[in-house]
């Protein structure tokens, strides 16, 4: 595989965008290094354009015939190498140099068949897809490893997905033009498309790890055999004065707390809470949805089980940072072992101007999914988190959205960031 040109671009016409996109793409199409006969678009909007993706769509296979199949979604913001598009009309797009038969395009009206031997997939969701984290798992079972990667869909004007395959249509969507709202879709890749996925969590536990002794449905109602609630109040060091005065500032300050914490989730005998303060990639981060006074119980945003571990956290700037800084430090040791010095990979996860790219690079392009609540802002600054990426990486070709929920491995996750790099043998 050569370089994966890209593109990305914002304008209030979304032809005008596309436009400065295919630019870019040809300019480095000509360029030495850079993949000349790609075959697979991976299409990122922004929601401004949802209403207009099938005519977007219908644009960019017109002046890119040589890209047979597309893949993509819409979310709240859309990613690039060294920007963030967030809350304005935009697109971002990358043309990948995968041989056909490595990589099938699919989606929830014509799912993978039987002759093609999934190892991992990329994977588009509609958030609102009864049972999605159900359908999320049952793809993973579909896969040789297991994993996957991608996010939901995040839009204020119409959740939409792109699928096109082979001549245009995929075999099971009749007359449909590639533009799809709901379920599942997406590229699954064979073991000879060699790729890297990291997740990178967001958040940070304020109180000890507690093991869930009594449950039901999604309300926790015993952690370590006491009462969740007084749990709760107590690992956050707030009361609920319910016989005061309805507004006291006590009780006003104990919902601010409340309404600010989080909670992370993990299988019973699962360390993945237990990280040194921060959390690890099989954690589940979930919201507060109310509280059971009557059985003192907390509900939380996710099936409970009596064995599972859970700790209380809030949403941190510095975790964030330090941890997205750890999987681009573990992906360059994983590509450049030989090359990584100890000093180099100090000075990467202490963000040292040092830690710049490294010469042998074999990443041929990138696609990274965040959540829709991080983003530059944030990380303190407009384009932020993907700076944080680019300055660890390099100036590798990258795309991706920031999302309703992200998925990795079997897991649909929130507040956190999945990085996916495609590779290549030097």
């Amino acid at each position: 595989m050569s370089l994966f040109p890209h593109g990305h671009a914002t304008h209030p016409q979304w032809r005008m965008a596309a436009g400065l996109v295919l630019a870019q793409l040809r300019a480095q199409m000509a360029l030495p290094g850079y993949a000349s006969n790609p075959t697979l678009g991976l299409l990122y909007i922004t929601d401004h354009y949802a209403p207009e993706a099938q005519n977007l769509l219908d644009f960019l296979s017109a002046e890119l015939p040589e890209i047979n199949d597309w893949a993509g979604t819409v979310g709240i913001g859309v990613a690039a190498n060294n920007a963030e598009y967030f809350d304005e009309p935009a697109l971002s797009l990358m043309l990948c140099d995968i041989p056909a038969h490595q990589y099938r395009v699919f989606s929830g009206v014509a799912p993978l068949g039987l002759g093609f031997q999934a190892h991992t997939a990329l994977v588009h969701a509609d958030a609102g897809t009864p049972d999605v984290a159900e359908l999320i798992a049952e793809m993973a079972a579909r896969t040789d490893t297991g994993y996957l990667f991608g996010g939901l869909a995040a839009s204020r004007h119409g959740s939409v997905q792109f699928a096109v395959g082979g001549d245009g249509n995929i075999r099971g969507h009749g007359a449909a033009r590639g533009v799809f709202r709901g379920g599942l879709s997406g590229v699954a890749f064979t073991e000879e498309v060699s790729l890297i996925s990291r997740v990178t969590q967001g958040c940070l536990p304020v109180a000890p790890v507690h093991e869930v002794t009594a449950a039901d449905g999604h309300v926790v109602l015993a952690l370590d055999g006491e009462p969740a609630l007084a749990v709760l109040l107590r690992d956050l060091r707030v009361t609920l004065d319910l016989d005061g005065p309805q507004r006291s500032p006590a009780l006003q300050q104990a919902l601010e707390v409340l309404r600010s914490t989080l909670v992370g989730l993990s299988a019973a005998g699962d360390d993945s809470l237990d990280r040194h303060g921060r959390f690890g990639a099989d954690v589940l981060v979930r919201h507060i949805i109310g509280l059971d006074p009557a059985r003192q119980g907390v509900a939380v945003a996710h099936p409970l089980q009596v064995g599972m571990r859970l700790a209380f956290c809030r949403r941190d700037v510095q975790a964030a940072r330090a941890d997205l800084m750890r999987i681009c430090a573990e992906i360059r040791e994983e590509l450049e072992p030989e090359m990584l010095s100890v000093d180099q990979a100090t000075a990467l996860s202490a963000g040292l101007p040092e830690a710049g790219p490294v010469a042998g690079r074999r990443m041929a392009g990138a696609v990274y999914v965040s959540c829709s609540g991080r983003g530059g802002p944030h990380f303190g600054g407009p384009s932020a988190e993907l700076q944080i990426v680019r300055h660890a990486l390099g100036d590798v070709p990258l795309v991706g959205f920031f999302a309703g929920g992200e998925i990795a491995r079997h897991h649909l996750y929130g507040y956190t960031g999945v990085l996916t790099v495609f590779t290549t043998e030097d």
